[in-house]
């Protein structure tokens, strides 16, 4: 049966059923591995806007002289209408869907309702935060404390 309040202790199944823990030592490696993962996210987090910075700095939006404000999404990058593709761009891209899917992953392990899976992850998010995404807050473009955005 599934929790659907938070509660401690060691027994607890993360994203499968055959990932369940049952004994301390279970327990504790997996709280580990989700500290781990978080910190990943934030990880992966801090390269992908940093190529989405690069990949903005290299190519310069400028609305065509006939979109206006009320028809933003027929405004082009660049000259004749054309998308330009950059290796920043698609690696954002990607780096964007990996870590959508970390995100989204870390959200269903906390849907766990244990309140050590909890304050691992979230302890996670907070020490990857720290050492990768706190540096310069200036360049950064937006920071978005969502961890499935």
């Amino acid at each position: 049966m599934m929790h659907m309040t938070f509660y401690w202790g060691r027994e607890v199944t993360i994203l499968v059923n055959s990932w369940h823990t049952k004994t301390w030592l279970g327990y504790s490696l997996s709280l580990l591995a989700c500290l781990l993962a978080s910190i990943f996210y934030q990880y992966l987090e801090n390269h992908r806007m940093r190529l989405k910075l690069i990949s903005s700095g290299s190519v310069k939006a400028k609305p065509s002289p006939s979109a206006t404000i009320d028809e933003p999404l027929l405004q082009t990058m660049g000259g004749g209408g054309k998308v330009r593709w950059s290796a920043a761009r698609v690696g954002g891209a990607v780096l964007f869907g990996i870590n959508s899917g970390i995100g989204y992953l870390l959200m269903l392990v906390v849907m766990s309702f244990n309140g050590g899976v909890f304050l691992a992850v979230v302890l996670g998010f907070a020490i990857g935060y720290l050492l990768f995404r706190s540096e310069d807050e200036n360049s950064m473009l937006l920071d978005n404390p969502c961890a499935c955005a």
